[in-house]
């Protein structure tokens, strides 16, 4: 958010001013779709209000909405979801902080990769646990393995909180892996938590499979806003053990009272068949452009250790272009706002291991902002 805040200052001086010669800035340090939502959920959000129907609902949403969702599991990925194991939530936020309060007390420890989306070890410290960061190399896909949860696992070990795919990396973890992590969090009595928010923009058919197979005891959180382009909707939601339901639901009742009653009756119609049929072109469109810009950053000088499966993000490291002057992926980062106009996400807040060498582009951006950030990357790095 600091860089953030940074590029639109410079963003509102002379020199990104059309008006004046200046480059308008472009923005692919914020992970945000440029797509809006699909027509139908945008006409049944107007039906909505024309309605009335604007009253709270279940805590854990409507039942209607519980039921589309466990449909979609069956349909896309073949798995059978009971609708009373899901739990609408106010975003993907409210999933993460309802479930790390709900299981995590002052003491405990969650094992996480590093580098991994800051908010979510938040969720883990907003509950008195400890998040305890994993380094987790381009040899591992940047994802913990099984090996590397077993040895790292404590008296104080609670679980794992993984995200597949991932922010900041895009990458996936394989569905042999994740079975056997899910095995060794099991036999040590832990809970396995998994962010699956990117999770229909996969791309590759290794990956793309829900970690909910491999059991009732899996906790995943998703999301309308990455796949289904609700970001400012704020809607969510966590398929749940069924011993779990219950208590979210209690916290839910206390904390939120319920998810957003407009968002859960557009998101109804997330469902139907031509809003599926768009979504299924939207992610194509990412693909394309992540297969124009991993090559694109490749060619100026990045190293992009390993490609993204899915989301839309490349997490590249810019060490070849660090001086004494620019030491780091941040100073980095801020140079490029400057000179190149181009906003990047340093990677000082997903993790130490390796910040000061990697930067997060989003490539959320239509393929001509992307094609014209990687023209002026390569004219200000040479």
């Amino acid at each position: 958010m600091e860089c953030a805040k940074a590029a639109q200052e410079i963003a509102r001086s002379p020199a990104c001013d059309p008006a004046l010669g200046g480059e308008p800035m472009i923005y692919l340090n914020i992970g945000e779709p440029d797509f809006t939502a699909a027509a139908p959920v945008l006409a049944a959000a107007q039906a909505c209000l024309a309605g009335g129907h604007t009253q709270y609902t279940q805590a854990t949403g409507l039942p209607a909405l519980r039921e589309r969702i466990a449909a979609w599991y069956d349909t896309r990925f073949g798995l059978q979801i009971d609708p009373a194991r899901i739990v609408v939530t106010a975003g993907a936020s409210a999933a993460l902080q309802l479930i790390c309060l709900a299981l995590f007390e002052p003491g405990d420890d969650v094992l996480m990769p590093d580098p991994s989306y800051p908010c979510n070890r938040h969720f883990v410290a907003a509950a008195g646990a400890r998040a305890q960061l994993l380094p987790a190399g381009p040899e591992q896909r940047f994802q913990l393995d099984a090996a590397s949860v077993a040895a790292a696992w404590g008296p104080a070990t609670r679980g794992v909180l993984l995200a597949s795919p991932s922010n900041p990396t895009g990458t996936s973890i394989a569905p042999g892996e994740m079975a056997r992590i899910a095995e060794v969090v099991r036999a040590r009595g832990g809970v396995t938590l998994v962010d699956e928010i990117y999770l229909g923009l996969s791309y590759e058919s290794a990956f793309g499979h829900s970690a909910l197979a491999l059991g009732e005891d899996i906790v995943s959180i998703n999301s309308f806003s990455k796949y289904f382009s609700m970001t400012g909707w704020r809607l969510g939601w966590m398929v749940l053990p069924p011993e779990l339901v219950a208590p979210v639901e209690k916290l839910a009742q206390n904390l939120f009272i319920c998810p957003s009653t407009l968002a859960q009756h557009a998101a109804l119609a997330c469902f139907d068949d031509a809003a599926i049929a768009e979504y299924e072109a939207r992610r194509d469109e990412f693909r394309r452009r992540r297969d124009f810009i991993v090559p694109a950053l490749q060619r100026i000088g990045f190293d992009v250790p390993v490609a993204p499966d899915g989301a839309f993000y490349v997490w590249a490291d810019c060490s070849r272009f660090l001086t004494p002057a620019m030491p780091s992926s941040w100073e980095f980062s801020f140079e490029m706002m400057r000179r190149a106009h181009v906003a990047l996400t340093p990677g000082r807040d997903f993790g130490p291991a390796a910040a000061g060498r990697f930067v997060r582009l989003s490539f959320a951006s239509s393929m001509a902002q992307l094609e014209t950030a990687v023209a002026r990357l390569a004219r200000e790095l040479g």
